[in-house]
């Protein structure tokens, strides 16, 4: 089979494994797909054109980048309950050699189809034999073909410590996918992996590079960045326990983003015939990450019900405000950034708008705030502006 054949047939499952896609509600990941041939240059006409999913990936600085998410092979010796490429099932399975992957994704990008890689793999002979191939893809691909995008390299189950930092001295990006948020649940889910010693390991391994040696060391002069990934509502793990881990993944080893999928069965799977979970689940569980990242907000501060699940019908954010800020508003005029951070409606860019519009003059109606680009549809119950609840105004810039 030639080798762009064989990267489609790759391509059917790997929406499972979120990359840099922006988390949507409904659907999986914004997808496009992109004609691309196996040619050397843009200006060279393809003598064979086939449609492979590109999917547009967020990187760091907000850029959008094409992307191309593969794996190195699809057999894989490991068992997963969840996974269409565990071991057993009846799929037609692929293989590339390192070269090979290599150079096809480098015909690609030199036909202007895509900027970047997201490189995975199922694994065989162990998960280090399996990280050394990946190893070798990124290797090519940086030093013989000088390829200088975007690429995010998975770390295998047992990645060693100098595994790791070859990958962050090659990546923009590595990531373990923990699927499970304990080990209790990670059993029920891929009993043949080890939670701490297999996939927690890599994560610190990664963390201690980034603490104890210089970043001029990394890919382009600054360590790569490292996420994972959560399976949702497959093994009746509650969100406490998937945020109690986020937490401390976002804290203690500074991973940069915690992905969360919502389960949907796949057949001749033994979860096949599970429910799907409702993809609404998936959303809180972004919406609370973020507020652990980027808003400073704590574990214990989350609106959980009392089977340790948040409210479905209701932003974490907005609950928490609710409790904490209806009767005690926070004065827009003289708040710090942590506090204005805590307000519906208010992101880190509006609290910098604010910050700099009160040096100017005092903030007393909401149109101040609308003239600066900061949106007051939600803030209305929660804030003072001169000492006095806002009038509710209605405004184009609503």
């Amino acid at each position: 089979m030639e080798t762009i054949a064989k990267l489609k047939d790759v391509a059917e499952h790997m929406d499972l494994e979120p990359a840099e896609e922006q988390p949507a509600l409904t659907a999986p990941q914004q997808m496009r797909i992109a004609p691309c041939g196996q040619v050397l240059s843009k200006q060279q006409k393809p003598a064979k054109k086939v449609d492979l999913p590109i999917y547009n990936a967020k990187v760091s600085g907000g850029k959008t980048v094409p992307l191309l998410k593969t794996m190195l092979t699809t057999a894989c010796e490991r068992n997963c309950f969840y996974c269409p490429f565990r071991a057993g099932r009846n799929y037609r399975r692929q293989t590339f050699q390192p070269e090979e992957l290599a150079k096809a994704f480098m015909d690609i990008h030199r036909a202007g189809a895509v900027d970047g890689l997201f490189l995975s793999s199922g694994i065989i002979k162990g998960g280090v034999t399996t990280q050394d191939r990946l190893l070798d893809t990124a290797d090519i691909l940086r030093n013989k073909f000088h390829f200088r995008g975007y690429l995010h390299l998975k770390l295998m189950p047992g990645a060693e410590k100098d595994q790791v930092l070859r990958g962050m001295q090659l990546a923009d990006r590595l990531s373990v996918n923990l699927e499970a948020p304990n080990v209790k649940r990670l059993a029920m889910l891929a009993p043949k992996k080890q939670f701490a010693e297999e996939l927690l390991r890599p994560l610190r391994f990664a963390n201690d590079i980034r603490q104890s040696l210089p970043a001029h060391q990394g890919w382009n002069g600054r360590w790569a960045s490292t996420t994972t990934q959560f399976v949702v509502g497959a093994v009746d793990e509650t969100d406490l326990e998937l945020l109690f881990i986020s937490e401390l993944l976002i804290k203690k080893y500074k991973l940069s983003r915690i992905y969360y999928s919502a389960f949907n069965p796949i057949k001749d799977t033994p979860l096949e015939n599970l429910p799907p979970e409702n993809p609404m689940r998936q959303h809180r569980l972004y919406q609370t990450s973020y507020l652990f990242r980027d808003y400073g907000y704590d574990l214990e501060e989350m609106p959980f019900d009392a089977d340790g699940n948040l409210p479905l019908d209701e932003d974490p954010k907005v609950g928490w405000a609710k409790e904490n800020l209806l009767h005690e508003p926070v004065e827009l005029n003289r708040a710090e950034p942590q506090t204005l951070l805590r307000v519906p409606g208010i992101g880190p860019k509006g609290a910098n708008r604010i910050v700099w519009a009160r040096r100017r003059g005092t903030l007393r109606e909401l149109r101040d705030l609308q003239k600066i680009g900061v949106q007051t549809k939600r803030m209305v119950p929660y804030v003072l502006l001169d000492g006095k609840r806002p009038f509710r105004q209605l405004s184009l810039f609503d």
